[in-house]
């Protein structure tokens, strides 16, 4: 039997704790900007950036993360590495942050829905998702390159969509934005429609029905759900420009963000299905009988070759999003 006196002292320490990270956190940030303001004195290369904006970057992700490894959508590893991963986004521009959150929270979201039908099908579900700092790299890796090139550019701060005045940052923003709407989009296409798709998948290379949880596998359901996953991503990032970026009715259109991030997401969860159907093994194992990734006497190949696993796919899939679509989008932005 636990004692009033023990409870007490529980929440006293909780608060305590709650206390020195708070403090740390903002030593941390102002430390920072001092950093930051001294080689911008010295070298006139690196934009100071605010010790609001250093506290935020460094809070909101730490908080976040710490809400994930509590409900178990990040494991340890996955939560340090989103540490740096939200940091370096918030750090960058908070339109890179909220396009992160709505990845990652609609995500963790749909991970956890439909958990016992996704247990017959995945072998290797695990309940929240539990993602590694392996998974998190594979599809925050590249937005965070993206970032950090971003912040070289321009700055740390909030800037349009405009080819004619920012055309590098612009093409860094929507190369971040199509990389986080290719993850998005795959994930919801994955989550989605094993639970909600009444048809069985079709491969993509041969339009042939195969088992579901069949990499390459692809159902109406599952690719709506991937559109709607991009622009998802691409609306929060189109109100955080309406809510931070000023004078915007100076810059170009910024509505076309949302039906970029859909088509990212579309395209990008294609690419993916694509790739993983030759580059990733797919067999049915009779003695469990699901769809897995290894070869065994009781598996019986569907398609694919031990190549690449998901998280090479994932990775390769936003690299390819992420350099090829921003020039697409430049083409046909209306002015």
């Amino acid at each position: 039997m636990v004692s009033e006196s023990d409870l007490l002292m529980k929440e006293y320490i909780n608060m305590m704790i709650d206390v020195m990270v708070l403090c740390g956190t903002l030593a941390l940030s102002l430390s920072f900007w001092v950093v930051s303001l001294t080689i911008s004195t010295y070298y006139g290369t690196l934009q100071p950036v605010s010790p609001w904006r250093w506290l935020f970057s460094i809070l909101v992700p730490l908080v976040v993360t710490a809400r994930a490894l509590k409900r178990r959508s990040l494991d340890r590893t996955g939560a340090l590495a989103a540490l740096l991963v939200g940091f370096v986004l918030t750090l960058a521009n908070y339109s890179f942050f909220l396009s992160l959150l709505a990845f990652f929270f609609s995500s963790s979201k749909l991970t956890r829905w439909g958990g016992a039908k996704k247990k017959k099908i995945d072998p290797d579900y695990k309940e929240g998702g539990q993602r590694n700092w392996v998974q998190v790299f594979c599809n925050g890796g590249v937005p965070t390159e993206l970032a950090l090139l971003y912040m070289i550019e321009v700055g740390p701060g909030e800037i349009p969509v405009d080819f004619s005045k920012h055309y590098s940052a612009s093409w860094m923003c929507l190369a971040l934005l199509g990389a986080l709407a290719c993850s998005t989009g795959d994930t919801w296409a994955s989550e989605v429609g094993p639970v909600l798709s009444q048809s069985e998948p079709r491969l993509i290379t041969t339009w042939k029905k195969v088992p579901t949880g069949t990499n390459g596998g692809v159902t109406p359901v599952g690719l709506v759900a991937s559109f709607l996953g991009g622009v998802t991503v691409g609306a929060a990032y189109f109100v955080t420009q309406i809510l931070l970026v000023n004078d915007l009715h100076l810059a170009d259109p910024q509505w076309p963000i949302m039906v970029y991030g859909g088509v990212a997401g579309l395209v990008g969860s294609l690419l993916d299905s694509f790739l993983g159907a030759n580059m990733q093994y797919s067999g049915f194992d009779s003695s469990i009988g699901k769809v897995v990734s290894y070869e065994s006497v009781t598996t019986r190949r569907i398609c694919g070759k031990p190549i690449l696993d998901n998280n090479a796919v994932n990775l390769f899939s936003s690299v390819l999003i992420a350099l090829i679509l921003p020039g697409l989008a430049w083409g046909m932005w209306p002015r």
